[in-house]
């Protein structure tokens, strides 16, 4: 009996014992299945930063320079989606147009100052953006074009009278501000679309001078027209009385004494045949005109 029991008790324990098992066993196999999963959710993540990081998009109106820990590629990055080193760093440029406006105190060649407000439309070449980023950096615009901008605005005003910020030339002078500010930082990448000059300032007293003397050019101007046109008035004159004494010349040349007196006999006899009622009577002398006298 006991032996019976002893038995019984064994079989039950070994059928718990591997029950157990099989319970560690499945949880170790879950837990495996869970690592794999987890792994492989780590690696996709891993997968798709690493992707990421190898592309690179460019705006509309951008290009993009590639520095690779201080290597800087010459070919530049066009707009759009871009495969690049996952390591490298890409620098974003603008290339479209940009202004910059600048208030200046500026001397004219008489040694007066005058407060110039102009504009500088630009734009980097994206040819030069690597070696701009190379020589120069990104903050290109403070260093190089700022400082010339004002320079030559300066440098040219000093050699023109005030008279000729304030007048027609004032294109002209944009114009050569432009074309040296373009010799400068041209070769260093920036390309100068126009120098427009936005508005001048002259002194009160000065301003008022020149607006006086101009008056007075154009009052000049407007005298010379008239008496221009006096000359010509007078020219026309004369050649009309010359001809009008021409005219009577050959008139007189072709008027005779017997003309005048058959046009005094047809001219009789036409209101003799008239048949209104009057009078004719004849003039004293040989060559006495009729008088008409109406009787009506």
């Amino acid at each position: 009996m006991v032996f019976l029991l002893s038995t019984v008790m064994t079989i039950l324990a070994l059928i718990a014992w591997n029950n157990a098992r099989k319970k560690v066993y499945d949880e170790r196999n879950n837990l495996f299945k869970i690592r794999a999963q987890v792994s492989g959710i780590a690696a996709l993540v891993f997968l798709t930063i690493a992707l990421i990081q190898c592309i690179t998009i460019i705006p509309a109106g951008h290009v993009g320079v590639v520095d690779f820990f201080g290597i800087v590629s010459d070919n530049t990055l066009k707009a759009g989606i871009n495969l690049v080193n996952p390591l490298a760093r890409v620098i974003k440029f603008s290339i479209k147009t940009q202004e910059i406006k600048e208030i200046m105190d500026v001397p004219s060649k008489e040694g007066l100052t005058v407060q110039l407000e102009v504009s500088v439309l630009f734009h980097l070449d994206p040819e030069k953006a690597s070696h701009v980023y190379k020589t120069v950096g990104e903050n290109f615009i403070e260093i190089i074009l700022v400082p010339q901008f004002r320079s030559v605005s300066r440098g040219v005003t000093a050699g023109y009278e005030a008279k000729a910020l304030y007048t027609s030339e004032r294109e002209m002078l944009a114009q050569i501000i432009m074309t040296e500010l373009q010799k400068i930082v041209g070769p260093r990448g920036i390309v100068v679309e126009s120098t427009p000059l936005r508005r001048i300032t002259l002194p009160a007293g000065l301003t008022a001078a020149i607006e006086e003397k101009l008056r007075a050019e154009q009052e000049s101007q407007r005298m010379q027209f008239v008496l221009a046109k006096e000359r010509q008035e007078a020219e026309r004159k004369r050649i009309e009385a010359q001809g009008i004494a021409d005219f009577q010349n050959i008139v007189a040349k072709g008027i005779s004494e017997q003309l005048l007196r058959w046009k005094g006999i047809e001219a009789t006899e036409k209101i003799a045949n008239s048949q209104n009622t009057k009078v004719v009577i004849i003039g004293a002398g040989k060559d006495g005109l009729p008088i008409i006298l109406d009787t009506k």
